[in-house]
């Protein structure tokens, strides 16, 4: 049986790689608002339609977030934040994921961080110490964040920062709920003090417990159980 021939990109395709290489390459960071359309259309040399057409994709991809009246923004450095979304689960699922990454993230972080890591994590921690209870779910996941870069893995970085998206969410209605606390040293200032010590196995248990202190938490709840010491997720 013979092959068909491949056809050529069209045009909106090539525009969504060009708009892809900027994101993923950094050049566009997470949480920032993009060229605006005029802009891109005269640095592209393309059209309204074929623009937003690119725009759209990679909104479905979950990598931008287009925002009527105020912009475009990145969302996410790739599209696996977009296939999460699409394929659901719930909060218990959110906090398995977490415990596979976190504890190793967390002793990597230890063995590996360099000074300007634990700056930037302390730096994080600061901030989610002062910030309101409108910007507190923010500023954690920017301490995960900072956890996750200082264990020097871009891979295991890029896994991790894809389940952000769902971390904010999961962490946003822990929020409201009963029992709730924002100031759990386990999982945050513990691990900080371990990557400084560079004690590895501390920093992963520190991450683990805070973990498991979640889980029981959100067990409890679930089941009207007496709730256990609250937790900051």
């Amino acid at each position: 049986m013979n092959l068909s021939a491949v056809p050529r990109a069209s045009l909106s395709d090539q525009v969504v790689e060009r708009l892809r290489a900027e994101i993923t390459d950094g050049r566009w960071p997470v949480g920032e608002r993009i060229p605006s359309e005029p802009e891109l259309m005269a640095q592209l040399g393309v059209a309204r339609g074929t623009l937003r057409e690119a725009l759209r994709a990679l909104q479905y991809t979950g990598m931008l977030e287009i925002r009527r009246g105020d912009g475009t923004f990145v969302r996410a450095r790739s599209e696996v934040p977009g296939a999460l979304a699409r394929s659901g689960g719930t909060l218990s699922d959110v906090l398995e994921a977490r415990t596979a990454l976190e504890p190793q993230l967390a002793r990597l972080a230890a063995e590996r961080a360099q000074d300007a890591d634990i700056v930037r994590i302390a730096e994080a921690l600061a901030a989610r110490a002062r910030a309101s209870d409108d910007d507190w779910v923010a500023a954690d996941v920017a301490v995960h964040e900072a956890i996750a870069w200082a264990a020097g893995n871009p891979i295991l970085f890029e896994v991790y920062t894809a389940l952000l998206p769902r971390l904010h969410e999961s962490m946003r209605n822990a929020q409201t709920r009963e029992g709730f606390c924002r100031d759990e040293p386990r999982g945050h200032d513990e691990v900080l003090d371990a990557i400084r010590r560079r004690d590895p196995e501390a920093a992963a248990a520190s991450a683990a417990e805070n973990l498991s202190a979640t889980g029981k938490w959100h067990s409890d709840l679930s089941s009207d159980a007496p709730a256990t010491p609250p937790v900051a997720p």
